[in-house]
């Protein structure tokens, strides 16, 4: 076992987090009419926030994936890997199913999944990496803090599916 991951590594958890964030920008559209009227808390912060946020945490989850997979070999480290693919893959899809679907009711599932697998990520990357895992803790606040966002945006728009505040797309 090395003492961190070898640049081919970090290459690869950088190219899988980056492939995670272009797949998931692709949905987001928050210059619709149909996300202008959704009614938002006012403690929501303001869109460019999130432009600033995201790019530190898919650099951090590149880095600590990198890390604690240097230092692992056999089933766990292909246990690792399918952990934080499915960590990246629920990342994007909440994109998709938030505002791809138009329905934050189905964001929240995607976010709370999110916030299992955040736990489970952290979890795997502690019993191989404790550093790395600390490195984790601010994505998974993040997403968290999401998670409570989302749910208000829910609770506050329950009529948004078919029928309610949809729009066409263009």
């Amino acid at each position: 076992m090395s003492t961190g991951g070898g640049w081919k590594t970090y290459a690869l958890t950088s190219a899988a987090a980056a492939v995670a964030a272009a797949a998931g920008a692709k949905a987001v559209e928050p210059d619709t009419d149909w996300y202008r009227r959704l009614a938002k808390p006012s403690w929501q912060p303001p869109p460019p926030a999130f432009g600033l946020v995201w790019p530190p945490l898919y650099a951090s989850i590149a880095w600590a994936s990198g890390h604690a997979l240097g230092r692992t070999a056999g089933s766990q480290r292909r246990a690792l890997v399918s952990s934080l693919a499915v960590n990246l893959t629920l990342n994007a899809g909440w994109n998709w199913m938030f505002f791809g679907l138009r329905n934050p009711k189905a964001g929240l599932a995607g976010t709370v999944l999110l916030d299992l697998s955040n736990a489970e990520l952290i979890r795997r990357t502690g019993r191989i990496d404790p550093r790395a895992a600390r490195v984790l803790v601010p994505y998974a606040l993040w997403c968290a803090f999401a998670t409570v966002l989302n749910a208000d945006i829910a609770r506050r728009n329950p009529r948004t599916r078919k029928g309610g505040l949809h729009e066409k797309r263009r």
